[in-house]
């Protein structure tokens, strides 16, 4: 049961809470089984996405019983997070006032071994064109190191490129790889690929985000809706949707991908059976590497805001 369905989210196209409820209802069969088991961070807007909104991690106080959760350590304590493992968890979120479920790269038991691999591309300008080489780019590299990835809209700005994992692969190894391939496209296109994490030193470049490949890092789950105007979603795309610009990055939305999902299904219905190691790919991807320039891009990487060199 869905408390106050009336109740304004997206004031600029009048969807309600009710509307995006029963959106993730319609995706619930696709989405859930590549969520489950994984902890989730709710991004929730009780007063729509024009009020303030907030990240909620941990679940102690206030939630039903039948709702799962995984205890995970932290500095001086411990998070309880939530699971979505079933329509009805889905469900709970959206009366939360959840617009986005954002996910760990790794699910229960094994948190410590991701089952993908996330490049998140973050364009610092508004080029159409410029993205869709770069998100190419992307998986031409992986391709070449022996790597098939899969592609979705990000629901914002970019897109998410992901690799299966076979679920042996550590966060260390994972992240590792994530950076080697980001520094190889640095090397390779300068002026299109940056690892800077300060915006204002990207330039016009768009920003390989790896962060999302660490314990407690998450990525907008597939089928999420995002909290911006007209109520886009992170959809599962196609590479020829991609080299095409059939799809934007804001092309889906919740009143378009009911039509979508009868025309397709789920693209990413599957995925986890293609999964596979890193290890070869990295010996391969080592030979691309400048070692000179590595120490320097990982800098950039890590670079927060504060006191500057």
């Amino acid at each position: 049961m869905i408390s106050h369905p009336e109740k304004v989210l997206f004031p600029d196209a009048g969807i309600t809470k009710g509307e995006v409820a029963a959106y993730y209802e319609l995706v619930a069969s696709a989405m859930v089984p590549l969520i489950k088991g994984r902890p989730v961070t709710m991004e929730r807007y009780p007063s729509g996405i024009g009020g303030q909104g907030f990240m909620q991690k941990n679940v102690v106080k206030g939630f039903p019983a039948w709702l799962e959760r995984i205890e995970v350590p932290k500095k001086g304590g411990v998070v309880n997070y939530p699971l979505v493992n079933t329509e009805q968890d889905l469900l709970w979120l959206a009366n939360q006032n959840t617009i986005t479920v954002h996910v760990w790269p790794s699910r229960v038991p094994k948190l410590m071994f991701p089952d993908i691999v996330v490049f998140d591309l973050d364009p610092s300008i508004d080029d159409a064109r410029m993205l869709r080489k770069a998100t190419l780019d992307v998986r031409d590299l992986l391709a070449e190191v022996g790597l098939e990835s899969l592609v979705k809209t990000s629901g914002s700005k970019g897109y998410h490129v992901v690799v299966p994992l076979d679920g042996k692969t550590g966060f260390d190894e994972a992240g590792s790889f994530a950076f080697h391939v980001a520094s190889v496209l640095v090397q390779r296109e300068p002026e299109v690929f940056t690892l800077e994490f300060i915006k204002v030193d990207r330039g016009h470049r768009i920003y390989a985000d790896i962060g999302r490949n660490a314990p407690g890092a998450t990525y907008a789950a597939p089928y999420s809706v995002r909290p911006k105007p007209g109520a886009p979603v992170s959809a599962p795309c196609s590479w020829h949707e991609i080299e095409s610009g059939e799809a934007l990055p804001q092309t889906f939305n919740v009143r378009n991908m009911a039509q979508r999902l009868e025309a397709v299904g789920d693209l990413w219905a599957g995925m986890h059976k293609q999964g596979k190691s890193l290890k070869r790919s990295m010996q391969k991807l080592m030979k691309e590497v400048d070692p000179d320039r590595l120490k320097d891009l990982r800098a950039a990487s890590e670079r927060r805001f504060g006191p500057r060199p």
